[in-house]
């Protein structure tokens, strides 16, 4: 199934793109899609944490991932 990914912060720079169309299994769920995040980009392995949000409302790891939803990576905020 097709779903867009938004990236933000440190995300997008390690994917090197801010926004993706990516195809997932049927029935993914945010934790076999924080799998295939690392598969794809390495580089996600150096983020100690992030959120994930589905189609803007943020998800847990179980939450079910449909056909056309809009994923966002939203790493940790700091500053000061």
């Amino acid at each position: 199934m097709k779903t867009t990914l938004l990236l933000f912060g440190i995300a997008a720079d390690l994917a090197g793109n801010s926004s993706l169309t990516i195809e997932l299994p049927n029935k993914s769920t945010i934790a076999s899609f924080k799998e295939f995040l690392s598969a794809e980009f390495p580089e996600f392995q150096k983020m100690s944490s992030y959120a994930v949000a589905i189609n803007e409302s943020y998800a847990t790891d179980e939450a079910l991932i449909q056909e056309n939803d809009v994923i966002a990576i939203i790493p940790p905020v700091s500053g000061g």
